[in-house]
């Protein structure tokens, strides 16, 4: 596979991300191309496919299920997978090398040595008809790492006229280099907290952060925010679902708050969080569902000097399934694509189970 793919002056690759917020299935076609080291890449087509609510619910209680049910959903989820990308190649008639996709994270727990994204890499091979790289988290744990952040090696490799990456999802994390190591830990929860909250007013989200700008901040509530432990451990560090229920979720449902003052508080959280980790010089690239929170990056703004920059829609969009299509190409091509300076594991990796169809 390395001698094939080193012998093609062009790599086609499929990356898939379906990220802790459930926003949907983001699916992005990428031309990959090297020239003296120096990677590029053109993004061809690109689509996010929204969950159907059955969907959605089925993925929100997933870490609820029996060992026998999640076994069931990882083989129906890869087979949904497998589905939703063939037919995306059929539409686009994208001759795609390789898929790569990052699955949907049901367990991360690091610090016991496991962590577990389902979407079964042989149903979404078999399916697709196309070889499929999946499971990219697990080697790095397995040599004592987080498992994440992963998107750095892109942020490195593609990006690399950005002082900072950062990606507002579920959760936002940062990714720069600092004396020519790369650097990445994820900063804070945000639209895993954020969505449910909007919810509460029959919204899946909050659009430009309307419904948190109507509220007040609550010092009492953005301090005990502010004093979690997590924020003032030192990188390599990363979070899950399972931080966000025992340590995040009580402060809130205990505030007595109404939820427009929730919303307003754990904006400035956010913001304090994020700006927290910046120089105050150089430009961050912003990408993720949380750059289009107009409120969010004024906030963000407002409390640092480093250039917030805003890419066209689709950058905001895909950057993340992007990242783990390049991903899938450089473990093809037997390259490191998980860095020890950024997950803490022993040494760098190259990580990702390879499916035959």
């Amino acid at each position: 596979m390395k001698s094939f793919l080193k012998k093609r002056t062009t790599i086609k690759a499929i990356g898939m991300m379906s990220g802790t917020s459930l926003d949907g299935l983001d699916i992005a076609a990428v031309e990959f191309s090297e020239d003296n080291n120096k990677w590029t890449f053109n993004l061809q087509e690109a689509e996010t496919i929204s969950y159907t609510a059955e969907w959605k619910k089925r993925l929100e209680i997933a870490h609820t299920l029996s060992g026998t049910e999640l076994t069931r959903l990882n083989a129906e989820y890869g087979t949904f997978l497998g589905e939703q990308v063939h037919q995306f190649i059929k539409k686009t008639k994208f001759a795609a090398d390789l898929i790569a996709s990052h699955g949907h994270t049901v367990f991360h727990q690091p610090e016991n040595g496991f962590t577990l994204q389902i979407g079964s890499g042989a149903h979404l091979a078999t399916k697709s008809n196309c070889l499929t790289i999946c499971d990219f988290r697990t080697g790095d744990v397995v040599l004592g790492g987080q498992g994440a952040p992963l998107v750095p090696i892109g942020d490195s490799l593609l990006f690399s006229e950005y002082d900072y990456c950062l990606n507002l999802g579920g959760f936002a994390n940062i990714s720069y280099d600092e004396k020519g190591v790369r650097l990445a830990f994820d900063n804070c929860p945000v639209n895993i907290v954020l969505n449910p909250l909007a919810e509460e007013f029959g919204l899946p989200y909050d659009k430009n952060g309307d419904l948190g700008r109507k509220g007040k901040i609550s010092e009492s509530m953005l301090k005990k925010l502010n004093a979690l432990s997590y924020y003032h451990q030192q990188p390599p560090k990363s979070l899950g679902r399972e931080w966000i229920e025992s340590d995040v979720l009580p402060i809130l449902n205990e505030s007595g708050l109404n939820t427009h003052d929730k919303m307003r508080t754990f904006y400035e959280h956010i913001a304090v969080q994020i700006t927290k980790d910046l120089s105050g010089e150089g430009k961050m690239l912003v990408t993720g569902g949380g750059a289009f929170n107009t409120f969010l990056i004024e906030r963000m703004q407002a409390f640092t000097t480093t250039k917030i920059v805003l890419p066209d829609t689709d950058l905001i969009d895909y950057k993340e399934a992007i990242v783990f299509a390049f991903m899938g190409v450089l473990r093809l091509q037997e390259q490191i694509n998980c860095l020890a300076s950024v997950t803490g594991a022993r040494k760098d990796s190259c990580g990702g189970v390879i499916f035959l169809p």
